[in-house]
């Protein structure tokens, strides 16, 4: 084929010869550093349903919680992806990505079959006491968690460079957080009013812990007592304040406002720490712990893992419809606000990452659901033990056939089984076929035998989710929805597969965090694997969850 010449061809030839340069020019250069945030913030509240984020909205105040929500990005629809929801097993779950049957925190208490001992999830022998005259409150470390953090992989990703800190009242809301490799973790001594540690991390107190301590906080807040921050007309999404199921702070004696929170020797700040002033001191020790480390000022991103644990306490005594646990969430929101408006200036508004979740949900009072004729009970804890223990020595003769029941689960005597030639799956069949019969018992399950659960299938997987081979029980005694069985009759518990204990806030606003909402289903173990994705790091070493892909901008 014959080309054919035009002067207008060679025009438009030498141009774009000449314009290459140009567009050379234009191009992006990429950065020569990985953008990460300056620090990343994780806060747990104990016990926060998610319905608390719309139940108070109206009332919330901008500049809190109304952040979160409609400046950030909120999974609308999250759950806990095991059965047993409590504080140790859903702090682990939040920070590894993992579940108890893969980082080993079955609950906040376990029995380990082969010491023939109760074991607490960050009890530690081998460790002392930092920061207080009482010598069992700071035996505590992470070792029990069988998988590394989000914390851990933070500092093995950065070679160590970056801090991770953990603080809360509780230990073990502030211990499995922070992870193994952690620069520092501090819970709180409520007998001495003392923020403490352990030698795990090291042998003295910082100075800015110290310092803190030496402000005598607690005491100045336990001397104020606690009492509304609205008149009490106003707290339209409660109950009355005096109720029949709600339980009593120590020096009460009725369980209503105005509250004094003076201690019992032994537990002096027992009560402090159960009104929202606890939430008050954990906000302090966590602007504290970024001054005294200088988190989010260096190189390297730096984490600090938060828990509010007095939500916790107080829906334990006085229930989710409670006048005290709205109170406690206006001001917990006022918290918010305060450390939100802390971190602007501290790293600058765009330059941190936080996310809001909590350890579970919680029923309410049944007794406050039966008044509104809703289906709900209450079973007496020790005649649930008492029923199983008649019924177990009625069938094969007296002997000790349970070692501990911990988690509604039974850990069975091996050695007299094994003695009186009784299987486990023997001794599953006597007690089905006697608990069924017992109002609020909704099924027992054989954990040895998983497979053959009478279980649907949405439930089938949350229990295996559950199950240690070497931590969990024998048996699961399965309730009723809207039960749990306890020795008192005021107040509210948590720990089961239902809606209002798994379905809780995940919420992420921030550096590199898009603007938005999913009404897809998220759990827990994505959590982790999202604030990885974020900081491009390896997901922690049991991370069953996936990023929320829609939440991180590109």
């Amino acid at each position: 084929m014959k080309l054919i010449y035009h002067p207008l061809l060679r025009v438009l030839f030498t141009g774009l010869i000449l314009c290459q340069p140009v567009f050379a020019q234009t191009k992006t250069t990429p950065p020569t550093k990985l953008a990460r945030p300056k620090l990343v913030v994780g806060m747990v509240v104990d016990q926060m349903r998610y319905d608390y984020l719309y139940r108070y909205y109206d009332k919330y105040k901008e500049g809190g919680i109304k952040r979160l929500i409609n400046e950030g990005f909120n999974c609308r629809n999250n759950h806990y992806h095991y059965a047993l929801t409590v504080t140790a097993a859903g702090h682990s779950a939040v920070y590894t990505g993992s579940m108890p049957a893969i980082n080993g925190i079955v609950g906040n208490d376990w029995y380990d079959a082969a010491q023939a001992k109760n074991v607490y999830c960050t009890d530690d022998n081998t460790v002392a006491t930092v920061g207080s005259s009482n010598v069992t409150v700071g035996k505590m470390s992470p070792r029990n968690l069988l998988v590394t953090t989000v914390t851990d992989q933070l500092r093995i990703a950065t070679n160590f460079r970056s801090k991770t800190i953990g603080v809360a009242i509780k230990d073990r809301a502030s211990i499995l957080p922070a992870g193994h490799a952690a620069s520092g973790a501090y819970w709180f001594d409520s007998k001495t009013g003392n923020f403490v540690t352990s030698t795990y991390y090291t042998d003295a107190l910082p100075q800015w812990v110290a310092d803190y301590n030496n402000l005598k906080k607690p005491a100045e807040y336990m001397g104020k007592g606690w009492n509304t921050l609205l008149p009490i007309a106003q707290y339209t999404q409660s109950s009355p304040d005096d109720v029949p199921w709600e339980g009593k702070l120590s020096s009460a004696i009725k369980p209503v406002f105005p509250h004094d929170l003076t201690g019992n020797a032994g537990d002096a700040y027992g009560p402090m720490t159960t009104s929202p002033w606890g939430n008050t001191i954990t906000k302090e020790m966590a602007i504290a712990a970024i001054k005294g480390e200088n988190l989010g000022k260096g190189a390297d991103t730096d984490f600090l893992a938060v828990s509010f644990s007095s939500p916790d306490r107080i829906g334990h005594m006085f229930g989710p419809n409670s006048v005290e646990q709205e109170d406690n969430y206006l001001k917990l929101d006022m918290e918010f606000a305060d450390f939100f408006s802390f971190l602007d200036s501290w790293a600058g508004k765009g330059n941190y990452t936080v996310f809001l979740t909590a350890d579970h949900g919680a029923m309410d009072v049944p007794a406050f659901w039966q008044e509104h004729k809703l289906p709900a009970g209450l079973m007496n804890a020790t005649t649930l033990t008492r029923t199983i223990v008649k019924t177990l020595n009625d069938a094969y003769g007296e002997a000790e056939y349970v070692s501990a029941f911990e988690n509604y689960q039974l850990y069975l005597n091996k050695s007299i089984l094994k003695e009186k030639k009784i299987t486990v799956a023997d001794v599953y069949q006597t007690l089905r076929d006697a608990l069924l019969a017992v109002d609020g018992v909704a099924d027992v399950i054989n954990l040895r035998d998983i497979g053959k659960a009478p279980l649907n299938t949405y439930q089938l997987e949350l229990f295996k989710n559950n199950i240690n081979a070497k931590r969990s029980g024998d048996l699961q005694v399965l309730l009723q929805p809207g039960w749990f069985a306890s020795t008192m009759s005021t107040g509210t518990d948590h720990g089961t597969p239902y809606n209002y204990d798994t379905h809780v806030p995940f919420l992420l606003y921030g550096w590199g965090i898009n603007k938005g909402e999913t009404l897809r289903r998220t759990t827990i173990a994505d959590i982790a694997p999202t604030i990885s994705a974020l900081l491009h790091i390896l997901p922690p070493s049991g991370n069953v969850g996936n990023p929320v892909q829609e939440a991180l901008k590109k």
